[in-house]
């Protein structure tokens, strides 16, 4: 691959690993906003999983995964104090269920086998780091608190650093880009159902100007 078309590719991956985040931050942050479909333990997975991603690529001199890791890591924060504001003790019994489930997942690896053993777990935990956004998301009634602009910038990520990883033999970001890319999908797919039957209930509501026949 052209040297220059990779650089462009990291730059893009890392401007979407962060830029994905921005619109469910904001959209959980208004005045009227709504948290309904969003899920904590995502939320928690993203923060601890970047914070292992930041190691990895210190580690593994994969420099070009550290601003992305680190100002994800940062706007995922934000975003469990919003989650926060709206869901309370609940948001952080998701959150902390998220952190602990996923995200503590390669320190055994790392101890009992070291950073080759510890990249894969952390690949294989990014591929299921947006499992739970989407169970929640396919769970729910109602999924206006998800951002549709969010999770297609999460699957052009997952794409790209699923090709960077095969360019690259990086099996740790293979395994992350496949599964984050199927959880992104579902995702999409949900809100487009979600979107199509609101339409479909629009568009079957009787006119209320219709006179009785």
């Amino acid at each position: 691959m052209n040297a220059l078309v990779l650089s462009a590719l990291l730059a893009v991956a890392n401007m979407l690993g962060v830029g994905m985040i921005v619109p469910q931050v904001r959209k959980l942050g208004g005045a009227n906003s709504s948290a309904s479909g969003v899920s904590g333990a995502w939320v928690g997975v993203g923060i601890g999983l970047n914070g292992w991603w930041m190691a990895y690529a210190v580690e593994t001199g994969l420099w070009g995964l550290l601003p992305v890791s680190f100002g994800a890591a940062v706007l995922y924060l934000v975003m469990a104090v919003r989650l926060f504001n709206h869901n309370r003790w609940t948001a952080v019994r998701s959150i902390a269920f998220g952190l602990v489930l996923l995200g503590l997942v390669p320190a055994p690896f790392l101890i009992f086998s070291g950073w080759t053993a510890a990249g894969l777990a952390i690949g294989a935990s990014y591929g299921l780091q947006f499992v739970p956004a989407a169970v929640v998301a396919v769970r729910s009634a109602d999924v206006s608190g998800i951002s549709v602009t969010t999770w297609v910038m999460a699957l052009i990520e997952a794409a790209i650093w699923w090709g960077y990883g095969v360019y690259s033999e990086d099996r740790a970001l293979v395994v992350g880009g496949v599964g984050a890319t199927a959880a992104s999908l579902v995702i999409l797919v949900r809100l487009l159902s979600s979107t199509w039957r609101s339409g479909l209930r629009v568009d079957q509501t009787p006119s209320a100007t219709a006179t009785a026949s």
